[in-house]
């Protein structure tokens, strides 16, 4: 049997891939576990500069969790379904390197709530995105709580109370992607995005990612003093110094 979830890695950037186009990419219990197992491998291999997630096809990202898993699930049991869907959340966000959510179609529940992880989304035109849970009886959850700081209150609130859904120029309109492309270009803008990340620092880029969630969990005043503390620490490498020197050389020498 073709396993669910494919791990693909090229040099700095890694690329993991839901094999299962024939149900939408939606996740149950089974391809959740793996998708932790992934990150967790990947990160302590040592990491990639970065990670691409997406779907295999051209119909979904993910088109959210499986209903045929969660139509069973009685009060104990859905505890520990939500509890592996924050899990591969978690893992994003924990993972050392920058993610990219590959946003090839439909982006539903659960896949939006991992898209929402990602640090960020660049998504095919015909890409949907939506949270339909309380057509089903139950709230959205876990990283569904990243929604109103990445959109604002209201916005979510229209997302999560109406179960009604975004085509991606809303999405891009609403802020919750980054660029949207047709689909034929859906790749290029990817590797584009992918190679500004690799022309930065990787010392100074996954210090960011980390005060990144920092930001994201904590008071204010808080993320501002780990802000300092990390500026600081990036002094001890001696990378920004021999960086910022040959800037300015450069920019010193005749003709410039």
């Amino acid at each position: 049997m073709q396993a669910a979830i494919r791990t693909e890695r090229a040099g700095e950037i890694a690329r993991v891939i839901i094999e299962r186009p024939a149900k939408g990419n939606s996740l149950g219990s089974a391809q959740l576990d793996e998708l932790i197992g992934a990150f967790g491998r990947l990160a302590a291999e040592p990491a990639p500069r970065a990670l691409v997630l997406t779907g295999a096809g051209d119909k979904a990202f993910i088109g959210g969790a499986s209903l045929d898993e969660m139509a069973g699930l009685d009060a104990a049991s859905a505890k520990a379904f939500i509890e592996r869907v924050h899990g591969v959340c978690a893992a994003l966000r924990r993972f050392p390197a920058p993610v990219i959510a590959r946003v090839n179609g439909y982006t539903l529940g659960a896949g939006l709530e991992i898209a929402v992880s990602c640090d960020l989304r660049i998504a095919a035109s015909h890409a949907v995105f939506g949270m339909p849970e309380v057509r089903f009886g139950i709230p959205s959850v876990v990283e569904a709580a990243l929604l109103p700081g990445l959109i604002g209150r209201g916005r979510a609130a229209w997302l999560l109370l109406t179960g009604r859904t975004l085509d991606a120029a809303e999405a891009l309109a609403w802020g919750l992607v980054e660029r949207v492309v047709p689909a034929a270009e859906l790749d290029r803008e990817v590797d584009a995005t992918l190679e500004l990340i690799l022309a930065m620092s990787e010392q100074a880029v996954r210090a960011q990612k980390a005060l990144m969630r920092i930001w994201d969990e904590r008071p204010l005043a808080e993320g501002i003093a780990e802000s300092i503390d990390a500026f600081a620490r990036s002094y001890h490498s001696g990378e920004p110094n021999a960086r910022m020197r040959a800037f300015l050389a450069a920019r010193r020498k005749p003709g410039r």
